[in-house]
């Protein structure tokens, strides 16, 4: 069977009965056509239902006008948010999103960067896996503007922003402590990533400082649905409190704590971190930290385009804001 091919400019010119020049110059608009043979031109790429090679294209005029963005796990509704924050923003300037995901493999993180850098993409936008590790360095060194989500960078030539996590952990602790919880289980995932060190920074701080009044254990595991529920089956006991590292840590926890037969929140409280879309949505709704991931994700894109046109680069924190839901007791 013979295979159809994409139709190219040869084939306009020849339906349109023109040079292949006058195709180039009219598909390009980088020279006059009279608006006679303009017009046969695109109906004739409309009829054959041509499609310009982008990538081609931008090698010859030095742009492609696709933007490289890479997180960590394309389930997590937080990095969809942030996804889609920057992508409503970038579409305003002409960019498409070409978006990948390292499913929380270093190894793949580093097999997709090459492969965006491959599709000549204008500039990059990523959420890390770690926090300063090698990959940023291989950013650093990248000839496209780079910004980095949820991490504040040091380099000069990286921008970043991120929400301000450690503020939101403590104001959440001290709202639980207000509350009489004494008793605390910190579940959380990968403390090397930036969001999970400062979280974890901020409850150990609260428990030093409370040392005499408070009992505590922490488990680290990943930030999913499954590793809340096996973390929570390690715990020595089930305290007055359990604080997710996410939200999606805290889906995990609440829903084997039903299994269990425990009450919440006259057994246990339950707190999560990020106030995603399905965390009003749980029975009970979860109490948590807001961090706006959509403004997030449209900050991000405003840096890059920044960069892209001034070369100006910034790092951004944004506020985080404590949401009290029937999740945990007052």
């Amino acid at each position: 069977m013979k295979v159809q091919k994409h139709p190219g400019i040869k084939d306009i010119a020849r339906i349109a009965g023109v040079s292949i020049a006058t195709v180039s110059r009219v598909l390009n608009g980088n020279s006059y056509v009279s608006p006679e043979l303009s017009e046969r031109v695109l109906k004739a790429a409309g009829k054959l239902g041509y499609q310009p090679n982008r990538i081609a294209r931008g090698l010859r005029k030095g742009k492609t006008n696709t933007i490289g963005f890479l997180i960590p796990d394309i389930e997590n509704p937080f990095f969809s948010a942030i996804v889609k924050g920057a992508e409503n923003f970038l579409r305003k300037y002409g960019y498409t999103i070409l978006l990948c995901s390292s499913a929380g493999k270093a190894e793949r993180e580093d097999e997709l960067l090459n492969v965006l850098y491959s599709h000549k993409v204008d500039g990059l936008m990523t959420v890390p896996l770690e926090s300063q590790n090698p990959y940023l360095e291989r950013i650093e060194k990248l000839s496209v503007p780079v910004v980095v989500i949820d991490d504040i960078i040091n380099q000069k030539n990286i921008s970043s922003v991120a929400s301000d996590n450690y503020s939101g952990m403590k104001k959440l602790m001290q709202y639980l402590l207000d509350t009489n919880h004494r008793s605390f289980a910190f579940l959380s995932g990968d403390p090397h990533t930036y969001s999970g060190k400062e979280r974890l920074q901020a409850f150990r701080d609260v428990m030093v400082q409370e040392k005499e009044k408070v009992e505590y254990e922490i488990l680290l595991g990943t930030y999913t649905f499954s590793s809340g529920i096996e973390m929570l089956r390690k715990l020595r006991k089930i305290p007055d409190a359990i604080v997710c590292g996410n939200d999606m840590i805290a889906f995990g926890v609440l829903t084997e704590l039903q299994k269990l037969h425990y009450k919440i929140p006259n057994d246990v409280s339950v707190t999560g971190f990020d106030d995603v879309l399905f965390s009003k949505m749980t029975n009970p709704p979860l109490t948590t930290v807001r961090q706006d991931y959509y403004m997030m994700g449209r900050v991000a894109a405003q840096l890059l385009i920044e960069d892209l046109n001034y070369k100006k680069r910034n790092s951004i924190l944004l506020k985080t804001e404590l949401v009290i839901r029937g999740s945990s007791r007052g």
